[in-house]
């Protein structure tokens, strides 16, 4: 099985992920594949290869050189919670440039007037969505790159290596990746994620982030009778968004800049409850963003009574600059690397999360490398053939270098 075959077969399982479940993973048929990636590396000759009680799949190739560091490659097996992952009707294109019709019977097109990067892409093969789904390749992209690589390994003694630890998380769209990964059963030295982007994108810090919840307590009476004691928590809902800096949203920002967003809204004229995500890079940015939220919350209860607004704030996940300061040989190294592949490196903010942040935090510094996935996270999600045969590329070249070859 080559690498597009891989990934076609991973994205046919259905991962979503759930925001709102209890459980542990949020979905239990994240398992299914969990269980079909155990089987693979067992057949490879992986034969540590386990999934454990949560979900999580591990597995090592031992090293067939002395004092070589042990290197961690780790992806994700949920997809999204924005977008359907279920019945993905993938396609094969070969991109000479234009618009792509995703979909021509309820004409879903990609554009490249919104999308002008497509450009890029003319003369590759691409795999895309039917425009009624996402594809997944956030991230089995970086599943089936690994696994591409374990076997590469295994079928070929000769290429010298240090151990290579091979970890799935469930839930990462969610922030769980990190809740109950077994490092010391993981047993590597330091690790990369394969999660997303362009290749040769060498990522070591992303978004503090933290999750928001504003459940608005109104009093519903009879449009007919209701001066003076009907409060509409649909209306107030909309003044506490209102109050949020306009700037400060997703479609507003870009680089560093930080953000509120709106994720999702539910609601009667007795209850409403939004959803949030809050995002910054920098920590004291983010802590003034959680500072307005409470604020507004607090304004809006004087207005209208004590017990109005209830707002719940809690973190998901930090910005992993820090603690990867003190292991920037592992950014050096990956660079090196893409360099050595005639490409021209990359490092920008990820507008975004990633596990490696959580990793890097609890002493397992991880950086995030891209597998050749964009627009992720929707129907107009995409992979790149080429670059992801260039990122098994990479991860080869990667694996060497770290054993002195």
């Amino acid at each position: 099985m080559d690498l597009t075959q891989r990934f076609l077969k991973y994205i046919s399982f259905d991962t979503q992920s759930d925001n709102f479940s209890e459980t542990f993973p949020s979905t239990e048929k994240q398992k299914a594949l969990a269980k079909v990636l155990v089987q693979e590396l067992l057949e490879m000759g992986v034969s540590d290869a386990r999934m454990d009680h949560n979900g999580y799949v591990y597995g090592s190739i031992p090293a067939n050189v002395e004092n070589a560091p042990a290197l961690g490659l780790i992806a994700h097996m949920d997809t999204s919670p924005d977008l359907s992952g279920a019945n993905i009707n993938p396609s094969i294109i070969s991109y000479t440039g234009g618009d792509i019709v995703l979909n021509e019977e309820k004409n879903i097109v990609m554009k490249t007037s919104e999308f002008p990067f497509l450009k890029d892409f003319v003369g590759d093969r691409l795999i895309v969505t039917d425009g009624t789904t996402l594809l997944g390749a956030d991230d089995k992209a970086g599943i089936a790159e690994i696994m591409t690589v374990a076997e590469h390994l295994l079928t070929h003694p000769e290429i010298s290596h240090g151990k290579v630890c091979i970890g799935f998380t469930p839930d990462e769209e969610v922030g769980g990746g990190p809740r109950y990964f077994d490092y010391q059963a993981f047993g590597a030295d330091f690790a990369y994620t394969l999660d997303g982007g362009r290749l040769g994108e060498v990522e070591y810090e992303n978004f503090n982030a933290a999750a928001a919840t504003v459940t608005v307590n109104g009093v519903n009476i009879h449009p007919g009778s209701a001066k003076n004691k009907m409060v509409n928590a649909l209306r107030i809902a909309m003044e506490f968004d209102g109050m949020l800096p306009v700037h400060q949203r997703p479609e507003s920002t870009e680089g560093y800049e930080g953000f509120f967003h709106l994720n999702s809204m539910e609601g009667t004229v007795e209850r409403a409850v939004m959803h949030y995500i809050i995002r910054d890079h920098d920590l004291e940015k983010f802590q003034q963003k959680k500072n307005k939220m409470q604020q507004i919350a607090e304004y809006l209860c004087q207005s209208y009574g004590k017990d109005t607004i209830e707002l719940s704030i809690k973190d998901s996940y930090f910005n992993m600059l820090e603690p990867m300061r003190k292991h920037m040989h592992l950014v050096d190294n990956a660079r090196k690397v893409v360099e050595d592949m005639g490409l021209t490196p990359l490092s920008v903010p990820i507008r975004g999360g990633t596990d490696g942040a959580t990793f890097t935090y609890k002493g397992l510094p991880c950086p995030n490398l891209g597998v050749g996935g964009f627009n992720a996270h929707g129907k107009y999600e995409f992979a790149s053939i080429s670059q992801m045969e260039g990122a098994v590329e990479m991860l080869l070249r990667l694996i060497e270098l770290y054993c002195g070859r």
